[in-house]
């Protein structure tokens, strides 16, 4: 093989990353994978990413799209992006990650769905364990956001999951992009009163952290709640239908107040949940924060709010800024590539042994 491919198969986005032969990161990328609306979809964003994916290449998967409603459940999700890829690729050239069994071929997958199925946090976490690292792993994507302690070389994370992780306050459905606006606050200021938020999908956080200033265009790469411009304007009049309002001369102010405060509301959220995964152990708690994701910024608010040490997950993967800005959207496809690179070189990794 002369690559190493990670891919990490969401039901958003794809997100890839290339490994030279030497395990160096040479290519990131994240496309739209509306995989609800068929797995057509996961054809159309592999096709995108092509150039990335080399023929000689051995492609190391996660998932997290076997999730979407297109299934009855998560094992029939799961089945299906297997067999997919493999069709496409070949079994020979794929490796899929188990979380803590490793990387398992594409004829052992159906025995460990459990494993496969939504594991992505966990290669992020287990490729910054085994690279030395400890620190409160904060990964912020369009969704979700992830929230695991790492230390001595460890996962510690107490869910596995998704919904123990949600019970365990480590996984949180709150991003930067898709989440709608009902979602993110019971309540909401307006005209001098608190008004509780319509239950319609009528804006999304893309609304909210545009008007912040804090999104990157790049992080929003689905249509916007109403199909409508993702300008500035469009944000606030999404926002302001929330309450019941138009936006005119007399509302814009009203709407830049929500923005600031669902993202507010969205940090609190975060923090809280943050601080209930470090109490678990208060002799010697976490004391960086590691930020991934296209809402990274708020990973390191959530730093500075605790007062911990930040840095972004892909400061030791790469020199080139832009490469490591895209490596840290993409940090799972990163993270599955590494892991999977890392298993071919067991000498270098844990004293001759394999290091999953």
């Amino acid at each position: 093989m002369s690559a190493t491919v990670g891919l990490d198969v969401g039901g958003a986005h794809l997100k890839v990353a290339r490994l030279d032969a030497a395990g160096a990161l040479v290519a990131a990328r994240t496309v739209a994978c509306p995989l609800w609306r068929g797995l057509d979809r996961l054809d159309q964003a592999l096709d995108e990413a092509a150039d990335d994916i080399l023929p000689t290449s051995e492609i190391a998967v996660t998932m997290t799209g076997e999730l979407v409603d297109l299934w009855p459940d998560r094992a029939s999700g799961a089945a299906a992006i297997v067999a997919a890829l493999a069709d496409r690729y070949g079994a020979a050239r794929l490796a899929f990650y188990a979380g803590a069994v490793g990387f398992v071929d594409r004829d052992a997958a159906a025995g460990h769905v459990a494993r496969i199925a939504s594991a992505n946090w966990r290669a992020t976490a287990e490729a910054m364990a085994l690279e030395h690292e400890s620190g409160l792993l904060v990964d912020v994507g369009s969704t979700t956001a992830d929230i695991i302690p790492v230390a001595n070389r460890r996962v510690s994370a107490r869910g596995a999951t998704d919904a123990e992780r949600m019970a365990a306050d480590e996984l949180i459905y709150l991003g930067v992009a898709r989440t709608p606006v009902m979602a993110m606050a019971t309540r909401l200021p307006f005209g001098g009163a608190w008004v509780q938020p319509m239950a319609e999908h009528f804006a999304t956080s893309a609304d909210v952290f545009r008007l912040t200033g804090d999104l990157v265009e790049s992080a929003d790469l689905h249509p916007s709640a109403d199909g409508g411009p993702k300008t500035r304007e469009a944000s606030a009049r999404r926002l302001l239908r929330m309450v019941g309002a138009d936006l005119d001369a007399n509302t814009a102010a009203a709407a830049e107040l929500l923005a600031r405060h669902l993202g507010e509301a969205s940090l609190r959220r975060l923090c809280d949940a943050a601080t209930a995964v470090l109490s678990r152990t208060p002799t010697a708690p976490a004391q960086t924060v590691v930020g991934a994701g296209v809402g990274r910024f708020l990973a390191r608010r959530l730093a500075e709010r605790l007062g911990l040490l930040y840095r972004d997950v892909a400061a030791g993967w790469t020199e080139d800024a832009a490469l490591a800005r895209a490596a840290a959207d993409a940090a799972p496809a990163v993270a599955v590539a590494k892991l999977c690179a890392m298993r071919r070189r067991p000498a270098e990794t844990d004293g001759g042994r394999s290091p999953l």
